[in-house]
């Protein structure tokens, strides 16, 4: 029997369930799915390392020869699946990498997805971060290599930043785990729905807010299950091929469904576990 992803809710039976087992996910023994994303080069996996220790596996996302790794830990006698997203500078679909993280984010629907950020580098990191929040406002910042930017005479001011993005902002150290237990405290509370969000969003002209509310509209008649039909809308009228393919061919309505083909090579995890 799966453990209930929350209070009174089957896991068998959440909107995503199939889709994260189409992911090779199992969230038997978790209660919370928590997601890990950010720029390559981050720390982001410094930090996937301090949350799980060794309770970890390592694999292939299946069909793909992208890189998974997944891991727990618990928090207040909760315990909580993080699965470590490719490193990628953006969600368009331009890559494998993107196209994984971009799915599982969209599609999986986590309780809470981190987003690891290069305190030396917050700018160049902003691209994917407004991205993330485009598409969940369950989202927390984690501010890594804060010890980089110290010695670099950088000063970041993580309230600021929560301020005006609309998401709590935690500062870390990921090699010393500096920050955690705020990291982790904020975590459970996003993901528990106990701290509230409310991401910086686009505010288009009016008529873009028509063509997407338009094209929204549309969308959701042709895929009713789909998670956010605005940021296809939004994706749709950039131009994006990759995405107006996986619309026309039926990819996004099986996807939203959890009603994907099989993937013809399963995922082979290597256990790094330790005792759990």
């Amino acid at each position: 029997m799966r453990t209930a992803l929350a209070a009174g809710h089957d896991c068998a039976h959440c909107p995503a369930a199939g889709e994260l087992e189409q992911m090779g996910i199992r969230l038997d023994s978790y209660e919370y799915l928590v997601a890990l994303a950010g720029n390559p080069n981050t720390g982001k996996s410094s930090v996937f390392n301090a949350l799980t220790g060794l309770h970890q596996h390592v694999g292939n996302w299946p069909g793909k020869t992208v890189t998974r790794a997944e891991g727990g830990f618990s928090f207040n006698g909760v315990r909580y699946k993080l699965v470590d997203l490719p490193g990628t500078y953006s969600l368009l679909s331009a890559s494998q990498d993107e196209e994984v993280a971009r799915n599982f984010i969209l599609f999986a629907q986590p309780h809470c997805t981190v987003v690891v950020m290069d305190a030396t580098a917050l700018e160049r990191n902003l691209n994917l971060t407004l991205q993330v929040l485009e598409i969940t406002a369950r989202v927390v910042l984690c501010v890594n290599l804060m010890d980089e930017a110290k010695r670099k005479g950088l000063t970041v001011d993580t309230r600021a930043l929560s301020r005006e993005l609309g998401v709590p902002a935690v500062a870390t150290v990921a090699r010393t785990r500096q920050g955690f237990g705020d990291l982790v405290r904020t975590i459970a509370g996003v993901a528990r729905g106990e701290i509230k969000t409310a991401p910086l969003r686009r505010h288009p002209d009016t008529a873009v807010e028509n063509a997407v509310r338009e094209l929204a509209a549309m969308i959701r008649r042709l895929v009713p299950d789909l998670p956010n039909a605005r940021w296809v809308a939004y994706r749709l009228l950039d131009g994006d091929h990759r995405v107006r393919q996986a619309l026309l061919g039926g990819e996004l309505a099986r996807l939203a469904s959890g009603q994907a083909a099989p993937p013809k090579g399963k995922s082979q995890l290597i256990a790094l576990e330790g005792s759990q």
